[in-house]
């Protein structure tokens, strides 16, 4: 049965701020993101009807709230696993949800210019032109109405050197924060919001998705949470190392004969986690942890937020389909 509880997000948890704030319960915005504020008015909620107080609200709270018999399942759960999959990365990457991860924007702070986007797609890479060029081609009379008498500026920039993109791009920054300065940061976020680029944003996350696929076949993997991990591993890391790769075969091959299917796929997720997580700059290799063993076991927290695979996306220890 579905629970939404501190972490999740989406349309039903909307519809939770919606009618705590007709109770007069909640006052914070109707944002769709279940954090503390919104905890607290369920718990009030549920003292108030003498119900168990635990901020999580599950089908008996549900009931109580909609006079409806079951919570129901996340929207985002009805999604094929490829999307799912990019709600989850995008929802790690930018630290909002589906939509509003496809409008997410960083500055400078690593050194690669300008990120944009649900996957964090960035100039310093060059995975971020391809977005923009594929725009300007398909849809240029969007992309004028969106950043009118800047859009000559932006059509030139993105066909200019490397070079001149990150040097243009750190001029429109504030070098101290590495936040975009207005109006780019306004425009670039409501070029976000359109429909047309968020598909533009989609097919490209299908590259990345087939590839998370023949990386659960290299490594004999089977579950949904098996390529949401591989499709993360393609976006923030980019591949495994042929020597990550050994070790971690190694570790595989000295698993227990003993252990069930499901056992066996858990503990090869945790040992590809750890694996690449250590192998990642210095600086990040337990945030990268972090993310990586959230997802091989199905729940944990990422830079504050709390993740459940299932509850949240319907990312489960089950088969995937190709």
């Amino acid at each position: 049965m579905a629970a939404y509880r501190r972490g999740a997000s989406g349309q039903e948890v909307v519809r939770i701020q919606q009618k705590l704030q007709q109770l007069q319960l909640y006052s914070g915005p109707l944002d769709g993101l279940f954090g503390g504020g919104t905890e607290s008015a369920v718990r009030n909620f549920q003292r108030n009807l003498g119900l168990e107080v635990d901020g999580v609200v599950g089908s008996t709270t549900w009931r109580e709230l909609f006079d409806e018999a079951d919570a129901p399942a996340p929207e985002i759960a009805s999604h094929p696993l490829e999307y799912r999959c990019l709600a989850l990365t995008g929802t790690f990457e930018t630290g909002t949800p589906v939509p509003d991860c496809f409008t997410g924007i960083t500055g400078d702070f690593d050194g690669q210019g300008l990120s944009l986007g649900a996957l964090q797609w960035n100039l310093g890479q060059g995975s971020l032109q391809p977005l923009i060029r594929s725009m300007v081609r398909s849809h240029p009379g969007l992309l004028e109405s969106v950043f009118q008498e800047h859009y000559p500026e932006l059509k030139v920039v993105f066909s200019a050197t490397a070079e001149d993109q990150l040097a243009w791009v750190r001029s429109i920054q504030n070098p101290r924060r590495s936040t975009v300065n207005e109006p780019w940061r306004g425009l670039l976020k409501t070029l976000g919001r359109q429909k047309e680029f968020q598909e533009v944003q989609v097919r490209e996350a299908a590259v990345l998705y087939r590839q998370a696929l023949d990386l659960c076949h290299n490594y004999g993997l089977w579950s949904q949470r098996g390529v949401a991990l591989m499709f993360d591993i393609k976006v923030q890391n980019g591949s495994i190392s042929e020597l990550v790769r050994a070790q971690i075969q190694r570790e595989i091959q000295r698993l227990p004969s003993t252990l069930n299917e499901a056992a066996r796929e858990q503990a090869m997720l945790a040992i590809i986690a750890n694996r690449r997580a250590e192998a990642s700059n210095r600086r990040w290799v337990e945030d990268v942890r972090r993310r990586k063993l959230t997802i091989a076991q199905g729940a944990g927290e990422v830079h504050g937020l709390h993740f459940n695979l299932e509850e949240q996306f319907g990312i489960v220890l089950e088969p995937f389909s190709r």
